[in-house]
């Protein structure tokens, strides 16, 4: 375990990499002892400086819950991080690729939370009596490590590799769908780009919050009313540039776009 200032000073690392669009190298790289709880901690301190700037937690993100993404990475297990207020991108705004080092675009099933979570012993079932509904959405990913070259410890502390999401305008209850049989298609100007169906993620989107409620309480963080929470992508990442448009249909959910410029 590495000590409170080993992790204070990776965390300002990452901090300065993000404002400065400079990615660094893998923490791994140097110090090869980090593990996950360490990853965490990082990921927290650098959390805990923008929320003292004036941000706010609007949610979670599951990272590398599907096999493609797990294999993509070359890692086996999920990681979450924090969805802020100012992560935020909307369909009709084109987004500046100039503001992210490596941007990459990741299609999900949004959950919107009505209700708060329990922590220990959430169950998928409390999971659907919680969501409100369920909403197309984009990920915006992005890595503050070099090319992406990552272990799983690197991609937690640098908040599992969060930048950004977009969520369609469609909300459709649980009980109005089946959550493990949505189908997406993800095109980018035109071109179909990637395919897949919600049941990637760990076989059940809802199974991936209910890992992450567990997860995040051990960390004194718990999911509530309001939250939005991304479990993860149906497919693999798609590197974004500028004048890419993407758009993620979703069978009886809709569909969602986002423009980079």
């Amino acid at each position: 375990m590495l000590s409170t200032q080993l992790r204070t000073e990776l965390a300002d690392q990452l901090d300065t990499a993000e404002r400065g669009r400079a990615p660094i190298g893998p923490l791994t790289a140097d110090h090869p002892d980090i593990d996950v709880v360490d990853a965490y901690e990082i990921q927290l301190l650098n959390i805990r400086r923008r929320l003292q700037d004036g941000a706010k937690v609007v949610g979670h993100k599951v990272g590398l819950s599907s096999l493609a993404m797990q294999q993509m990475m070359g890692v086996d297990e999920p990681d979450y991080g924090h969805l802020l207020a100012d992560m935020e991108v909307f369909e009709d705004q084109p987004v500046d690729t100039a503001r992210f080092c490596f941007p990459r675009v990741e299609v999900e099933v949004a959950f919107v939370l009505g209700a708060d979570l329990p922590g220990a012993g959430c169950t998928e079932q409390d999971v659907l009596d919680a969501t409100v509904a369920f909403a197309p959405s984009i990920e915006l990913i992005d890595s503050r490590i070099t090319d992406w070259k990552i272990t799983l410890p690197d991609t937690i502390a640098d908040n599992a590799s969060s930048a950004g999401f977009v969520l369609g305008k469609n909300r459709v209850r649980p009980a109005d769908i089946d959550i493990k049989a949505i189908d997406a298609v993800l095109t980018s100007n035109g071109e179909i780009k990637a395919e897949g169906r919600s049941d990637a993620v760990l076989g059940n989107p809802v199974t991936a919050v209910a890992w992450l409620a567990q997860k995040v309480e051990s960390f004194g963080v718990r999911l509530k009313a309001g939250d939005i929470v991304l479990p993860g992508s149906c497919t693999r990442a798609i590197d974004a540039h500028p004048g890419d448009h993407f758009r993620a249909e979703f069978s009886g959910l809709g569909s969602v776009s986002l423009q980079f410029k």
